[in-house]
């Protein structure tokens, strides 16, 4: 079992790990999966292509397609990957230590670092041993030819910038995991969505979202209620479109009741080769005839949703489908990078609705 590759994409990595400190990485010839199942809160779903993550790679298996499944800790890695952030090549592979299977990452840096400038500011003189007697600093001596043996004294450069190349490797402990383990874990079935809509830049939303939550701190501190402070410590958001353009955020507790809406957002059209059922026959198309006032609606954890937002460091455009009442789904399009051609990656978030 063979693994060694250089990191190109390193973004992605920490938009996961936000939400959880385990993660199931499987690779082969052409794709990376990357799975996160935490106990409570949302799951990711991330199939992307080898060279969207990964360049020059070395992958061997005795599995079909050199398959290898991976069980690895978030936190280190994205603790590692911060040290690559700056590098000038980070590559990664799986190797042993004390018979223990770690992804040894190292990571080359190059600083500039500066000396000292010492005194003075870096004059000088030609040494003569004219008419004044030797060791006398004055003009130079000799005829004037190039053979007088006068120089120009150059100051010492104390102050020039220097390149220092350091390389740093770090190890992060993972478990190799058999196939069959890891086909066990299958992506959720949803319902066909009620609404889709393509959200508004996600760190606006991550704002206001955290805004809400402090609120819902702030005022159970102002209410001595039990059930107050309970709600506060594990605040609920309600989330809200409909198939108008409108996104709809808000929060209600016993002191509170705040909304901030979206409006003149896109409801992308469906692609009918995709569906299961007649266009006419979609939920989202009930909800379009329906009219502007029929929403569709879920209940999330605040804290989990600010971590689930995380993903707007991505960048990509977000579209998010809401099944009422059950659960809410975002499908983030990461823009690939320009020496990648084929359509965007999808990242997917699947969000479970909190009962009333």
């Amino acid at each position: 079992m063979r693994f060694k590759t250089n990191l190109k994409n390193i973004q992605l990595v920490g938009a996961l790990s936000s939400l959880e400190k385990i993660t199931w990485l499987r690779l082969d010839d052409e794709h990376v999966r990357f799975t996160v199942i935490p106990d409570t809160g949302s799951q990711v779903w991330a199939l992307l292509p080898m060279e969207f993550i990964f360049d020059s790679v070395q992958l061997q298996s005795a599995e079909a397609q050199n398959t290898i499944n991976l069980e690895l800790p978030l936190v280190p890695l994205q603790r590692a990957l911060k040290s690559a952030l700056n590098a000038t090549s980070a590559n990664l592979r799986l190797t042993k230590k004390d018979g223990i299977p770690i992804l040894s990452m190292t990571i080359q840096t190059s600083t500039v670092a500066q000396g000292n400038q010492g005194g003075g500011q870096g004059s000088y003189s030609r040494f003569s041993r004219g008419d004044n007697g030797p060791g006398h600093f004055a003009g130079g001596f000799g005829d004037g030819d190039d053979d007088d043996g006068v120089f120009n004294i150059e100051p010492l450069e104390t102050h020039l910038h220097r390149e220092r190349e350091k390389i740093i490797t770090q190890d992060i402990p993972v478990r190799v995991l058999h196939p069959d383990n890891v086909e066990m874990i299958m992506q959720p079935k949803v319902r066909e969505p009620d609404v889709h809509i393509q959200l508004p830049p996600l760190l606006q939303l991550k704002a206001i979202s955290d805004r809400f939550t402090k609120l819902a701190a702030a005022s159970s501190r102002a209410s001595n209620s039990a059930t107050a402070t309970a709600a506060a410590s594990n605040p609920k958001l309600e989330l809200s479109a409909n198939m108008h353009g409108s996104l709809r955020l808000s929060l209600t507790t016993d002191t509170l009741d705040v909304t901030s809406q979206w409006d003149s957002l896109e409801n992308p059209e469906l692609d009918p080769s995709q569906l299961h059922c007649p266009l006419e026959e979609h939920p989202s198309t009930i909800f379009r005839e329906a009219g502007p006032d029929k929403w569709a609606s879920v209940r999330v954890d605040g804290k989990d949703w600010s971590k689930v937002l995380s993903v707007g460091r991505l960048e990509g455009r977000v579209i998010a489908c809401f099944a009422d009442e059950h659960a809410l789904i975002l499908y983030v399009y990461v823009p690939q990078h320009d020496d990648v051609q084929g359509d965007d990656c999808v990242v997917t978030y699947y969000v479970s609705s909190y009962s009333a």
